[in-house]
C-alpha cells in the first residue's frame, strides 16, 4: 500500500493541516480524505503543489507500507 506522509511533512515544516488546506483550495472533504490516506487517487497538480509548499519531492511525500 502506498501512504501519503503529508501530516509528518507538515509537522517537520511547522505548518498546520488547515494552512495546507487553504493553500490547495480543494474541498475540505476531499482534502481530509487525501491527508488521512482514504482516497484512491491524487491529482498530479496537487502532488506538485504539496511538494512546492513543503519543499519536498514526491519520494519524500509517499512511502510503501506492508498494510
Amino acid at each position: 500500500m502506498i501512504r501519503l506522509k503529508v501530516l509528518e511533512l507538515l509537522q517537520e515544516n511547522g505548518k498546520t493541516k488547515y494552512w495546507l488546506y487553504k493553500q490547495l483550495g480543494m474541498s475540505y472533504q476531499n482534502f481530509n480524505k487525501m491527508v488521512n490516506n482514504e482516497t484512491k487517487s491524487i491529482r498530479y497538480d496537487n502532488i506538485e503543489t504539496i511538494c512546492l509548499l513543503l519543499n519536498c519531492t514526491p519520494n519524500d511525500l509517499f512511502e510503501i507500507t506492508d498494510k
